[in-house]
């Protein structure tokens, strides 16, 4: 790697941990995360922000990490694909109903779309089919016909209400 004169330290909350690292002012988010913090769970595949593989939520939103620079993530709470388990013996609810319900099959796109369909379920934790969908069509899946992860994402949103409904 090229020394840059123009790189800058960059701080950051990824996955619930302070981070920094250092970044010119032109690296992407996804490359920043890839490259520099090593975690590849953040895939890139048209680097256009069609295809949703690098989707990321910043401050709980989903983004774009081939279309965001890594400098614009200064101070924010970043979390990737890696950030979804509580711990490394248990999945998330939407990791485990997509291993259940067959939801991957080449897994490329898998960590953008757990992503979407994590913020979705955030905000909406009683999707109907159509909401799910509609979070899908930002996301480009040439392995499967996205059947079995709209289903894997209403068994997970059902699973997590319940859980929340035990948990008062």
């Amino acid at each position: 790697m090229t020394h840059d004169p123009k790189a800058r330290t960059i701080r950051m909350t990824v996955n619930g941990k302070p981070c920094e690292g250092k970044a010119s002012p032109r690296v992407h988010l996804a490359d920043f995360l890839r490259n520099e913090l090593k975690l590849t769970g953040t895939h890139v595949g048209c680097e256009h922000g069609v295809c949703g593989a690098c989707t990321v939520l910043v401050d709980g939103i989903s983004a774009r990490s081939c279309l965001m620079l890594a400098v614009q993530g200064e101070g924010c709470d970043i979390t990737t694909v890696e950030g979804l388990a509580p711990d490394e013996d248990m999945l998330h609810p939407l990791q485990q109903a997509f291993h259940e319900h067959h939801a991957l099959q080449c897994g490329y796109c898998t960590p953008g779309i757990l992503m979407s369909l994590t913020e979705l379920l955030h905000s909406n934790p009683d999707p109907d089919e159509a909401a799910v969908r509609d979070v899908l069509s930002g996301h480009l899946c040439r392995c499967t016909g996205y059947q079995n992860i709209v289903a894997a994402a209403l068994h997970a949103a059902r699973i997590m209400r319940e859980r929340s409904h035990h948990a008062r």
